[in-house]
């Protein structure tokens, strides 16, 4: 997801600004050097900072995007992490998908240090980050922060979405997810029954699609192999949004139902069964629509 986002940003703003990356992989830097450092008159157009702290040090606007909030937490206040070199200059929008509790305290700490501080996690995929169709869920302390942030997130994305205050753009991501979950699986039993039962795949989806059973996993992202051309589920369940994030994001929203005593019934076994299949090392590196190909040949 980060590097084509970070990629249509670049594209969006090479005429007005330099840039300044951070990964632990430097594969991905490296890539993202060769690609856009290309202006002949201008050798430091792309540079590659040693940790997030030089990040912090160089640039004013900075976008994060992070697998959890452990990983969120290490970037902004581990060793060598953002929040050393912060300051009322500084605008930071950070796009992982983490616990509200994780949002809320990344913005106090960043308020106290007089940046503005945005929580906007995403929506689309893969190939909405490709494309630059995401969906922001924007949290922000104003409306006024919020506005300063819209023109760099609408580079990356299609939808921007003013949810309100700081950690509300986590609401928003982890409702999103849980019923993503939730339709996937349903998608895919759906999907395995009636093949099962001798019919087409393709038939099926495209009736499903045009009934009241249609939905975005069934539609947009069909778990079935052979029923898209370019899914994930076509191309052997690579690439795509992985297994371990989105038992990651069911985690964060049976959590936070416990926390506010919400009842999920179908989220925690969406927790379950994606649980299963992140622990397993056959399943742990393939796209969460492969919970087809786990039904099917778990099937008794």
């Amino acid at each position: 997801m980060g590097l084509p986002m970070a990629t249509n940003l670049f594209n969006g703003f090479k005429h007005e600004a330099d840039f300044i990356i951070y990964d632990i992989n430097q594969k991905t830097t490296s890539t993202f050097l060769k690609d856009h450092n290309t202006d002949p008159h201008n050798k430091d157009k792309v540079k590659v900072a040693k940790s997030p702290l030089e990040v912090a040090q160089e640039a004013t606007v900075i976008v994060t995007m992070l697998p959890a909030s452990q990983h969120v937490e290490g970037v902004y206040f581990g060793k060598d992490g953002l929040s050393g070199a912060l300051g009322e200059n500084h605008l930071v929008m950070d796009a992982s998908t983490i616990d509200q509790s994780m949002a809320t305290r990344v913005a106090k700490a960043l308020h106290e240090k007089g940046a503005k501080a945005i929580d906007a996690p995403v929506s689309g995929g893969t190939g909405g980050a490709q494309a630059g169709t995401l969906t922001f869920m924007v949290g922000s302390r104003s409306n006024t922060d919020f506005d300063l942030a819209k023109p760099y997130l609408e580079k990356m994305g299609k939808n921007i979405v003013y949810c309100g205050t700081n950690g509300n753009g986590q609401v928003a991501k982890i409702c999103n997810n849980m019923l993503l979950g939730i339709s996937m699986i349903a998608t895919s039993e759906t999907m395995n029954l009636g093949v099962r039962m001798g019919m087409d795949p393709k038939l099926l989806a495209g009736i499903l699609n045009t009934s009241s059973g249609r939905c975005w996993s069934s539609d947009v992202y069909n778990p079935c192999p052979g029923v898209l051309e370019n899914s994930a589920a076509t191309r052997g369940y690579t690439g795509g949004f992985g297994m371990p994030l989105m038992a990651k994001d069911l985690r964060l929203a049976v959590n936070a139902a416990v926390e506010t005593k919400s009842t999920v019934l179908l989220g925690a076994l969406a927790q379950q069964l994606y649980n299963q299949m992140a622990a397993n090392k056959d399943y742990e590196n393939l796209d969460f629509s492969a919970a087809y190909k786990w039904l099917s040949e778990h099937a008794k």
